[in-house]
C-alpha cells in the first residue's frame, strides 16, 4: 500500500519491517510463555534464514526490480492464504527427515532474503506449507511463523540500516511515526475482533483479497513502466 501511495521505495522495506516487529512481538512473547514455539523445527530454519535476511536488507535494488519482486510475492502470498487448511491434530514427521530438511532449509534461506529485501515476513509463506504438510499442530505453526517473522525482520532491519547509513532517508522515517502507532493500536483491535467477533477464516480471506489486490496493482505498475 505504501508503494501505491508513492512512498519512496527505498524506505518501504524499513517501514514494513518495523511494522512486522510491532505486530508480531506481543504474539511471540505469548507463544513463548505458553511454550508453543516448536524449537526443534524453528532453530535450524531461523539460523539459516537470519544471515540471508541481513543480506537482503543490505542488498541495493532498483525500483523496477523492487516492484516486480514485491508484487509477485504479494500475489503468491495472497493465493496461499486462500488455501483452506483444517486444524492439524496429528503431525507428520517429514520435517525431521533428510528430504524434509533439503526442502525447508533452502526455502528458509530464500524467505529470509525476501524478508530483508522487500519487507515481507516469510512466515506468511511458510504457514500454508507447514499446515498442508502437517509439520506441527496449528498453534505451533502460528508460533513458529510469529517467531520467524520477528527474528528475520530484525535481521533485515539491521541490513537496511547498514545499507542506508549516513543517508538522508533515515530523516524521513519520523513522518511515519503515526503509521507505527496506528499499526500498534490496529493490531490490538484486530486481535480482539478476530477472537470475539469475526471467525479467523473470514479475517484470513479478507486479508488475502487485499494482499492479492495490492500485488496485482504493483505488477500492473511494472508492466506499464517504461523500460
Amino acid at each position: 500500500m505504501l508503494i501505491l501511495a508513492e512512498t519512496n521505495y527505498q524506505l518501504v522495506p524499513t517501514i514494513a519491517l518495523i511494522c512486522n516487529v510491532i505486530v508480531v512481538t506481543g504474539g511471540t512473547i505469548i507463544f513463548f510463555k505458553h511454550k508453543l514455539i516448536p524449537w526443534r523445527l524453528t532453530i535450524p530454519l531461523v539460523l539459516v534464514s537470519v544471515p540471508f535476511a541481513w543480506l537482503g536488507g543490505y542488498t541495493p535494488i532498483n525500483q523496477f526490480m523492487f516492484n516486480t519482486i514485491l508484487g509477485s510475492s504479494l500475489l503468491l502470498a495472497g493465493l496461499l492464504m486462500l488455501i483452506r487448511h483444517s486444524e492439524v491434530l496429528e503431525t507428520a514427521h517429514w520435517t525431521e527427515t533428510k528430504l524434509g530438511l533439503s526442502f525447508l532449509l533452502p526455502a528458509s534461506a530464500c524467505l529470509g532474503m525476501l524478508s530483508g529485501l522487500v519487507g515481507i515476513g516469510g512466515g506468511i509463506f511458510f504457514s500454508p506449507v507447514l499446515h498442508l504438510s502437517k509439520a506441527a499442530p496449528s498453534k505451533n505453526i502460528a508460533a513458529f511463523a510469529s517467531f520467524f517473522i520477528l527474528i528475520n525482520s530484525i535481521s533485515g532491519l539491521i541490513g537496511q540500516s547498514m545499507k542506508h547509513a549516513g543517508s538522508q532517508l533515515w530523516g524521513e522515517l519520523h513522518v511515519y511515526m503515526w503509521l507505527f502507532f496506528a499499526v500498534l493500536i490496529g493490531g490490538q483491535i484486530g486481535s480482539r475482533l478476530g477472537v470475539q467477533v469475526f471467525r479467523p477464516e473470514i479475517v484470513r480471506r479478507l486479508t488475502s483479497v487485499l494482499v492479492i489486490y495490492v500485488g496485482i496493482r504493483l505488477i500492473y505498475m511494472v508492466l506499464r513502466a517504461p523500460h
